[in-house]
Formats: structure tokens, C-alpha cells, sequence
């Protein structure tokens, strides 16, 4: 079975959001995706079948399932359009998360994707103590999202992992206003054995529409501030979320089992 690696949301390797994408003439057991999962060790491994002229799309982390990702999204369409059908410029992916609809723009593949409702709660110590400084709000959807003071208060973080997995929501997001870009974040996922997640589609879900409401306006360009680094070019379109970024092959292989 063919593996693609596909760094998303970059236009070079060893920028973005590693995603291994596998996509298949018939579903494997679950078992077997995770083990390919844990072989692979990257933040995600996407799995696909084309099921009638769309295809069903599931994502795998090394601590389980997950309902909803967006680097290993856009790797998959990327993976179809170059290599399995060259043809299409739009593909669309029945998930755990609805109808996703992915279109080729040129470099770009633009996602449209369900934004969060955001419920805003108390800043309490253990966040605190978890984070390594005090949020000056924080909001909670699928995830948790906490509003910092600045952009060098987001690169610098260095949260305790041990200490998050106790917090609220799924991932954990910190983000700020940018300098250079509109906003700035990065994602934190120790529940799914994912420290530092280094590009993160949903939880752009959920930055997005935050910032959206702060700004005053629907389009932004927001930048992931990991290591590794990543631009997403975002539309808040209430309900949706669209997020178009480039993508770069970093390898093929064969897996055999």
C-alpha cells in the first residue's frame, strides 16, 4: 500500500504540519490504521476510500481517533489531485464532522470547514500553573483557546504537559494579535500523545472565529508560531470557516504488512 507525506500548510519541506496520507481501494480494520499510525509517530495519518464520487475520510492521531483535522485534510486533497486524480480541482470528504469540500486554487487548496461556538469561562490557577503565564481570557469549544498578552508570550510558552491534560477541551491553543500577521498561535495536544501540534487546521476553527469578532473583520491571515511554522489564509464565514494554505511532498513509500 502506498504512503504519501505531505507537509501542509507550506510551500517547502520541513515547514508546516507533517500529515501521512494512505488512501485506499477498501478500508482496513481500525486496528491496523492504528498501528500504521504509531509507526508513522507524526501528529496525523489520514486514511481514505472513495465511496461514489466522493471519498470518506478519517483521521488518526497515536493516542486515538479524532473528529476533525485540518493539516491532514489539506495533505489528502493535495495527495488526490496531484497523484490519484490529477483532473479534479475540488474534492469532497464525507467525515465524522459532515461534508468537507476541499478546491484547488492554483498553489493554493482552500478548506471549508465547521467554526466552533466559543463559550467564555473563568481563568482559574491550574490554567495558570498548566500554561506558565495568566491568559487575559479563555474560551472553550471543542478545544481550549487562550487569549495571551502578546506575540513573544505565544513563541516563548513552554506549557507542562502533565499539568494541561487536566484542563478543559480536547487541544489546548494559545494565540495572540500579530505583528506581521493578524494573529498568531500555537496548539498543544497531550491527550492525543501530540505535544506541540505544529500547524492546526481546527483549531483554527476556533482562533479564527475569536478573532474574527475582536478585529472586526472576516478575512485574516493567521500564522501558527511552532517551530516548524505555518500561514493559513482564513475566511470567517459564521457557521464555516474557510482556510486555504500550500502544500509540499516530502515523501512516497510502500508500507508492507
Amino acid at each position: 500500500m502506498k504512503q504519501y507525506v505531505v507537509d501542509a500548510f507550506s510551500d517547502k519541506v520541513f515547514g508546516g504540519n507533517p500529515a501521512a496520507v494512505c488512501v485506499m481501494d477498501n478500508w482496513l480494520s481500525d486496528e491496523i490504521m492504528m498501528k500504521i499510525t504509531r509507526e508513522n509517530n507524526l501528529s496525523e495519518t489520514a486514511f481514505a476510500v472513495k465511496e461514489g464520487e466522493d471519498y470518506r475520510l478519517r483521521w488518526f492521531t497515536t493516542g486515538g481517533e479524532i473528529d476533525l483535522c485540518g493539516h491532514a485534510t489539506l495533505a489528502t486533497a493535495y495527495v488526490i489531485t496531484k497523484f490519484i486524480e490529477p483532473e479534479v480541482t475540488e474534492v469532497r470528504f464525507q467525515t465524522h464532522s459532515g461534508l468537507l469540500v476541499v478546491v484547488s486554487k492554483g498553489d493554493f487548496l482552500e478548506m471549508d470547514f465547521p467554526s466552533y461556538e466559543l463559550k467564555k469561562v473563568e481563568v482559574i490557577e491550574a490554567m495558570v500553573e498548566a500554561i506558565g503565564v495568566r491568559p487575559l481570557e479563555v474560551y472553550l469549544g471543542r478545544d481550549l483557546l487562550c487569549v495571551l498578552e502578546s506575540e513573544e508570550e505565544v513563541r516563548n510558552l513552554n506549557p507542562n504537559m502533565e499539568k494541561l491534560k487536566a484542563l478543559d477541551g480536547q487541544l489546548l491553543h494559545v494565540t495572540a494579535k500579530g505583528k506581521e500577521f493578524d494573529c498568531v498561535s500555537r496548539s498543544f495536544a497531550p491527550k492525543l500523545n501530540v505535544p506541540e501540534d505544529p500547524v492546526c487546521g481546527s483549531g483554527h476553527c476556533h482562533i479564527i472565529p475569536f478573532w474574527a469578532g475582536r478585529l472586526g473583520k472576516n478575512d485574516l491571515v493567521a500564522y501558527q508560531a511552532s517551530s516548524r511554522g505555518g500561514t493559513l489564509y482564513c475566511e470567517y464565514q459564521g457557521d464555516r470557516v474557510k482556510m486555504s494554505g500550500k502544500a509540499a511532498l516530502y515523501s512516497t513509500a510502500d508500507i508492507n504488512f
